[in-house]
């Protein structure tokens, strides 16, 4: 089992200071975070795409060519690419580019996006969401398959016999498709035969068991090869050397992006009650001792048949040296026990 880390690089205020840091520093932070990822021993570090002034990772390509320079063994992936308001020719490219460069370390995730500014930053209609997706994930993976391609289809000029460069180190591109729950985004990623990533940031894990037989039902219906098949789950979390570390530590930041995403999408203000609530057992967020960490990813493996486990570190900009540590902990202290206990498995 594969064990990652993922990141919108965020860039929202200290809760205690109410100050941020400038973008280049976030930057250059994130680059010392990847490179620890990879000196402790984890899998996969992910950047997803956003466009907004609390996320600066409009273009996870570039950082991902960035930590390629910076590492030797770790997966490279996006987490998520806006593929309904992007190009795929020009993803596929960029993604090969990094292929390239990290001597065939990318991967594509490719989602609808839960945030929806880059439709209108990028000229498309949110009233064609989810068709929008549809086609273009068509063509992403009729660009992986074949150097020169025809393809046509509604809302991107149709390619006729042309050649598309680079191509990448591997002989295909590994996508990923990313949901959040919808079961017709499950179906399509199985039919295609594409490794499935699922978003469970809120309610219950046992709430994707459904999901997750529906993609392995579908996957098998499809004629698949089913020991290909590959299933990942992305949580927020973080990891301290005490339970009640880790919550206190983690709260503030979470709690303000939290509270500012409810009064966009009017959702209730987060609560310490609710926050400490969805650290259960039973709950979405993985904060906690490496070991109630450790038994939480069990858990979720054991309930969904996970091949991959990505934590969200941060939810909300915390201090450098907090996330060092908890990326240290991830590899060192969590990462060795599931992968002991998954192999016998």
């Amino acid at each position: 089992m594969e064990i990652g880390i993922s990141t919108f690089v965020e860039l929202t205020p200290d809760t205690a200071t109410g100050k941020s840091i400038s973008q280049h520093q976030r930057m250059k932070d994130l680059m010392e975070e990847v490179e620890l990822m990879e000196q402790v021993g984890l899998d996969v570090f992910a950047v997803g795409e956003h466009h907004r002034p609390d996320f600066i990772a409009s273009s996870p390509a570039v950082i991902l060519a960035a930590a390629a320079a910076k590492t030797k063994k770790i997966k490279l992936s996006s987490a998520v690419t806006v593929l309904s308001s992007d190009d795929p020719v020009r993803v596929f490219q960029d993604f090969a580019t990094v292929d390239l460069l990290s001597d065939g370390r990318a991967e594509i995730m490719a989602g609808r996006g839960s945030f929806i500014e880059s439709f209108p930053l990028f000229g498309y209609n949110l009233n064609d969401y989810d068709d929008l997706f549809a086609e273009k994930l068509d063509l992403l993976v009729e660009l992986n398959k074949s150097e020169k391609i025809s393809w046509k289809g509604k809302f991107r000029p149709a390619i006729n016999d042309l050649g598309i460069y680079p191509r990448p180190y591997q002989p295909e591109l590994p996508i990923w498709v990313a949901v959040g729950g919808t079961p017709q985004s499950v179906m399509r990623a199985a039919s295609y035969g594409l490794p499935l990533a699922m978003a469970i940031i809120g309610g219950s894990p046992d709430n994707f068991a459904g999901l997750a037989q529906l993609y392995r039902n579908t996957y098998k219906k499809a004629g698949h090869d089913e020991q290909k098949l590959q299933l990942a789950v992305h949580s927020h979390g973080y990891i301290a050397e005490t339970s009640q570390q880790a919550a206190d530590e983690f709260y503030p930041s979470y709690n303000y992006v939290m509270t500012q995403l409810g009064k966009e999408r009017g959702w209730q203000s987060m609560t310490r009650e609710a926050f400490d609530h969805m650290r259960s057992k039973r709950g979405a967020l993985l904060v906690g001792s490496p070991q109630e960490v450790t038994e939480k990813i069990l858990y979720e493996q054991e309930l969904l048949g996970l091949t991959r486990f990505l934590l969200h570190v941060s939810v909300g900009t915390m201090p450098h040296d907090k996330v060092m540590k908890a990326i240290e902990l991830l590899g060192t202290k969590v990462a060795p026990e599931v992968r002991k206990y998954t192999k016998k498995s």
